[in-house]
């Protein structure tokens, strides 16, 4: 007989892993016990050698479906002799803590559950070990029903048997409920409520959808808006209510063969859409959506949907009744402000926008948005890090212990630092108003109370006008280091590998505050996790208005134009000319001339803005990113046609918008031309690549920032890259846009703290 301990560390709390552990123990004739620690999850295991040795392979392969095991090691132990496995009471041993598990989409067992189970027939809150709500109902740690907003419903006879059934799938499930005992919802409509009758509240909440009614949705966390996605109407006024006048609308689709009618899908993304964390993911249409015009209104002209399948139980109780193939459910949120999680607050804000309201009477604590992924290269991309992924940490080699990094402006998020863990906050949005500013607040000082963390250091942007940078510099007298952004991207995409070394790091986004007080964004740079240098950058150009060129495209076209042609461009027969008055070109020449709230940027968003402003694609920008995205969407496979461009102590792009505007003049499609535009920045970011590694020979290439989202300029570079023999390292477990900053900061304070530079 042989005996160890194993230790295992990860996610292994509330995802049903010591009743794995138990009933595998019980068939493979393993004896002991196995135990939850402040740490993670201890096994006393003893059987014969090789029957141990099988039993802790198969923890490793046979894991439940949302667990993730960072570590597992074993140490000999002493046989006990047990006849029996058993659970047993907890243990704390130190001030380690476990990590919390991310709300999990329900599982097919729970399913069968709603339709097999009395007591849990069309019941909208099931759930068991392995799926259901967890960081959106969690107070404080440890995570017991005391500690989450389950406490306010008293488990049923029925319910604590299962609870307390070690071999039930519902033991120690701390959300287990049923319609006895647990949360239920309501539907208002006016004066009209339902609410005891599942099935004749759902058949109101289908009237609606088909009528063409907007309903404001609970969710796990936070509030969604819906409508019947084929209802143009509905989209249309969907749209004005909430006065979002061009960003495209995630659609949940019924099932998986309904979403493949609609759009194109690697097995990649399919594995993406129908896993645990369900989240949205960007897909490309296929010709049906595309001849669809009633969609139109949903992708704005794009040509690609944020794609989204059912994970809430009410989800596929509404499409159990719902006629149509698709709704749209988009956040519950006013623009620009954080998703709307309380039923009194839904029911103000959303009075002008929903015509019914399906709520119901548990408390989220914690507000979560939809992740959106894109796949690239065969690998998820994490564009939005939220639901389902938040708060699971990020293991790095660097200790983080109680640094608090703040991240950025835009697409903010922050990261708290425990032992070796980053553990990244939720997707907030733009810090430009209060109710985001409160939302960041009251984010970090859960994330401090939850995980522990007494800030002993903290990082955050250059930028000296950011809230994010404010805020840490109000929670002194603690140190704090202030990091180049673009050093930043590069740091967060290095963590994430696990370099810690000196790479080239490419750097492309819209904004960043440079050293230099001008704003940066198209960046050549060798660092490592302590330091950079910028070797490369695209030249500077005057962004006529600073922050105003971001919405109006056109105005970043006309400095470009005026840089290269002087002001004999107003004469030139460009279409998108004609959408703006001539005299606003002219005052743009003369702010330009008197640098008037004219700040010189190097950035290559702000370039794809100016393009596609310049073949009259997007003149004026109604959402973030909106010009780079539609010029992406114009790009035609297997065209290796590009422009000029010359490189010495900075990138000039002067020649391609010269030739750019040849093509229009000779009446060249614009297809062709967005598509000439993308190999040309490829080509560059080659170029340059080759340049500096003669004089660094490093041979690793990291590449980060917003940009880094495009599909085809992403896949173009690391192709070209790899074919020359470098290492080319993204991201895909953080956002490549600003809300990775946060754990860039960290990497970066973490690695001047171990080398005493703070």
């Amino acid at each position: 007989m042989t005996a160890r301990y194993i230790y295992v560390k990860g996610l292994v709390q509330g995802v049903g892993f010591r009743p794995f552990i138990f009933l595998l123990a019980k068939r493979v004739g393993v004896h002991g016990w196995v135990r939850n620690t402040n740490a993670g999850v201890e096994i006393f295991a003893e059987a014969p050698g090789d029957v141990l040795s099988d039993f802790i392979r198969r923890i490793r392969k046979e894991n439940p479906p949302a667990s993730f095991i960072e570590t597992l090691y074993s140490q000999k132990a002493i046989p006990l002799n047990s006849d029996s496995f058993t659970i047993i009471g907890s243990e704390t041993f130190s001030d380690e803590i476990t990590n919390i598990s991310p709300d999990i989409a329900v599982c097919d067992d729970c399913l069968n559950d709603m339709e097999i189970q009395p007591q849990r027939h069309l019941y909208p809150f099931v759930n068991c070990t392995h799926c259901g709500p967890r960081y959106s109902i969690i107070r404080d740690l440890p995570y017991d029903r005391s500690q989450t907003s389950m406490d306010a419903f008293t488990m049923c006879a029925t319910c604590e048997a299962e609870y307390g059934n070690i071999e039930d799938r519902r033991f120690h499930t701390q959300p287990v409920a049923c319609k006895s005992c647990g949360p239920s919802y309501e539907l208002i409509s006016g004066d009209r409520h339902w609410g005891e009758d599942t099935g004749m509240m759902l058949k109101a909440v289908n009237a609606l959808l088909v009528s063409g009614k907007i309903i404001a949705i609970k969710g796990l966390g936070g509030f969604h808006l819906a409508c019947d996605a084929f209802n143009e109407n509905a989209v249309r006024e969907l749209r004005a209510r909430k006065q979002r006048d061009g960003k495209p609308f995630a659609v949940m689709f019924r099932d998986i063969k309904t979403l493949s009618s609609y759009a194109k899908m690697s097995r990649y993304e399919r594995r993406a859409l129908t896993s645990w964390r369900r989240p949205i993911v960007i897909l490309d249409l296929n010709k049906k959506w595309a001849e669809a015009p009633a969609l139109y209104n949903i992708h704005s002209g794009l040509r690609s949907v944020g794609a989204i399948l059912p994970y809430m139980p009410i989800h596929y109780l509404l499409f159990r009744y719902f006629s149509g193939h698709a709704i749209v459910l988009t956040s519950g949120n006013m623009s620009s402000e954080p998703i709307v999680k309380d039923n009194e607050e839904a029911l103000l804000q959303f009075r002008d926008i929903a015509d019914a309201f399906l709520i119901y009477n548990r408390r989220i604590i914690h507000r979560t948005d939809d992740s959106v992924i894109r796949v690239i290269n065969n690998r998820e991309r994490i564009v939005r890090r939220s639901r389902g992924f938040v708060p699971a940490p990020v293991t790095l080699s660097l200790n983080v212990n109680n640094i608090v990094s703040f991240g950025a402006e835009l697409s903010s998020g922050f990261c708290v630092g425990r032992n070796y863990q980053a553990i990244p906050g939720p997707f907030i949005g733009d810090l430009k108003t209060l109710a985001t500013h409160d939302f960041f607040e009251e984010s970090i000082r859960d994330f401090l109370r939850l995980f522990r963390v007494n800030p002993e250091l903290l990082a955050c942007d250059l930028h000296p006008g950011y809230f994010s940078t404010k805020l840490a510099e109000k929670m002194g007298p603690v140190p704090l280091i202030r990091v180049q952004h673009h050093h930043a991207h590069i740091a967060s995409c290095m963590g994430e590998h696990g370099l810690d070394e000196k790479v080239i790091g490419v750097a492309l986004d819209g904004t960043g505050y440079g050293e230099d007080g001008k704003i940066w964004g198209g960046e050549f740079l060798v660092c490592d996790l302590a330091d950079y240098k910028r070797i490369l950058h695209f030249g500077y150009i005057p962004l006529p208005g600073g922050d105003k060129a971001v919405e109006a495209p056109w105005r970043t076209a006309i400095a470009y134009l005026y840089k290269v042609f002087g002001s004999s461009f107003i004469d030139l027969p460009l279409n998108f000319l004609d959408k703006i008055d001539r005299s606003q070109a002219t005052l743009i020449m003369h702010i330009i001339d008197r640098k008037l709230n004219c700040p010189e940027v190097s950035s290559v968003g702000r370039l794809f803005d100016a393009v596609a402003s310049m073949i009259n694609l997007c003149v004026t920008s109604t959402f973030q990113a909106e010009a780079p995205m539609k010029l992406e969407s114009l790009v035609l496979p297997g065209c290796d046609l590009r422009y000029s461009y010359a490189i010495d102590k900075t990138i000039h792009v002067d020649a391609m918008i010269r030739e750019i505007v040849g093509d229009l003049m000779n009446s060249s499609n614009i297809s062709l031309i967005a598509t000439k535009f993308h190999n040309t920045i490829i080509s560059i970011i080659f170029d340059s690549v080759i340049r500096i590694n003669k004089m660094e020979k490093t041979g690793k290439v990291v590449l980060s920032g917003g940009v880094f989202q495009n599909r085809y300029l992403l896949e173009g570079t690391e192709r070209l890259l790899r074919k020359s023999g470098f290492l080319v390292f993204s991201q895909n477990r953080l956002p490549a846009n600003d809300g990775g900053i946060a754990f860039g900061q960290m990497v970066v304070a973490a690695k001047r703290r171990s080398m005493k530079c703070v």
